[in-house]
């Protein structure tokens, strides 16, 4: 749905009465990412495909930033850009190939059971970090969100209509996969880099001051079954809780305009392009009743 006009400016593929706008503009969206990298790489074939079609430690880095810049384009972006952000990355991954080196097969990274693994993944680690953090997301803005993400959804190449529409959905979706995850030697490669990513010697005090604490309580925040994977316990739900609030407590203390300085600077465009009113923040999060008819939907 587009409300642009020639009078109004494109407010892009969700908008600002949107679930979507308000929370993606909140600083806990990054350690929600790196959850989402931890998942992503228990599914076998997934993080297979990764591997072998990137040099993930040594771009590793650039990585992570194409995905925060893709998510800020299709957030914030206009209709268009967002668009054609999603024709690129299908596009990309029309071409690529991994191999299963047990039994020789060879298939295109775009299965949509892979596709699907991957979107779930993000949403449900960008759903739990914010809410355990002390975002004020009611259950039926919680659905919201998981509804709205079919957009996303559909831009990487799935139907919409076969994509988890509520967090219960989500929540069945991950029961049914679960017996197909493990940490196989792509999870391992992934854990390692995460737990000590290679930096400038200039960096090394930033990544054990800050890069460690932020892997360890994306890590923590992983459901039970993650590390039993993985093998590493954690502490209980209820101090990961505890640690997640007190560092959304202190990001959030950041000013907003300082953090939307850093890249992509997705924020800053969207808000020159719409006006002071469309700034994301929690209390702008509208009344169910009110985000019913917006943007968001999926097109199905």
């Amino acid at each position: 749905m587009n409300d642009a006009s020639p009078d109004r400016p494109d407010p892009g593929l969700f908008g600002p009465r949107s679930v979507t706008w308000q929370l993606h503009g909140d600083p806990m969206m990054w350690i929600a990412g790196v959850r989402a990298l931890y998942l992503q790489a228990l599914h076998p074939r997934a993080v297979r495909g990764v591997l072998q079609n990137s040099d993930f430690r040594r771009d590793a880095w650039g990585r992570l930033m194409r995905t925060a810049s893709f998510v800020g384009t299709i957030t914030y972006g206009a209709s268009d850009a967002a668009e054609q952000a999603g024709a690129r990355v299908r596009r990309i991954h029309r071409a690529l190939k991994a191999t299963d080196p047990g039994t020789g097969e060879t298939y295109g990274i775009d299965e949509p059971e892979l596709l699907l693994w991957v979107h779930c993944a993000e949403v449900d680690s960008y759903l739990q970090v914010q809410r355990r953090s002390g975002y004020p997301l009611t259950d039926a803005q919680a659905d919201r969100y998981v509804d709205e993400h079919r957009t996303g959804a559909r831009l990487v190449g799935l139907d919409p209509a076969r994509v988890p529409a509520t967090t219960a959905s989500l929540a069945a979706y991950f029961e049914r996969v679960r017996p197909q995850l493990a940490a196989g030697p792509g999870a391992v490669a992934v854990d390692d880099f995460l737990r000590d990513p290679p930096v400038h010697p200039l960096l090394l005090p930033a990544r054990a001051l800050l890069w460690r604490r932020v892997a360890a309580l994306a890590y923590q925040s992983l459901p039970p079954y993650a590390h039993e994977l993985y093998g590493r316990p954690a502490p209980p739900a209820a101090t990961v809780d505890r640690r997640l609030r007190c560092t959304g407590t202190l990001l959030r203390a950041v000013p907003a305009r300082l953090r939307w300085q850093l890249p992509p600077r997705h924020i800053l465009r969207a808000t020159a392009r719409l006006g002071p009113g469309s700034r994301p923040a929690a209390y702008r999060l509208p009344g169910q009743a009110a985000i019913l008819d917006g943007p968001g939907r999926a097109q199905r």
